[in-house]
């Protein structure tokens, strides 16, 4: 639904395959805050989901803020890395290294 207007708007939005919509009376709300599962993963309340491009990780609540801890860890050293490039290239880095 609304898939012209999501585009438009830029919303961050992250799907398998653009559906028709979802059709009044045809789907009732079964639960909240329970465990699903979305493409074969179980994705619990309160997991951190995360997505861009290039796909969608879902991090377990109970080790976020470790793997958060890393995952930066590990951007900052790109970040370095790429720098590291364009200074060797003698090319103007671009935003991702700033």
């Amino acid at each position: 639904r609304d898939t012209d207007e999501i585009a438009k708007e830029k919303v961050p939005l992250y799907l398998r395959k653009k559906g028709r919509g979802i059709r009044p009376g045809r789907n009732e709300l079964e639960s909240v805050n329970k465990p699903i599962v979305i493409g074969g993963v179980l994705v619990c309340p309160g997991d951190v989901v995360v997505a861009d491009g290039d796909g969608v990780i879902v991090v377990p609540r109970k080790v976020a803020k470790e793997v958060a801890k890393y995952a930066r860890q590990i951007l900052e050293k790109d970040k370095e890395a790429r720098t590291q490039l364009y200074k060797e290239l003698k090319m103007k880095a671009d935003q991702t290294v700033n």
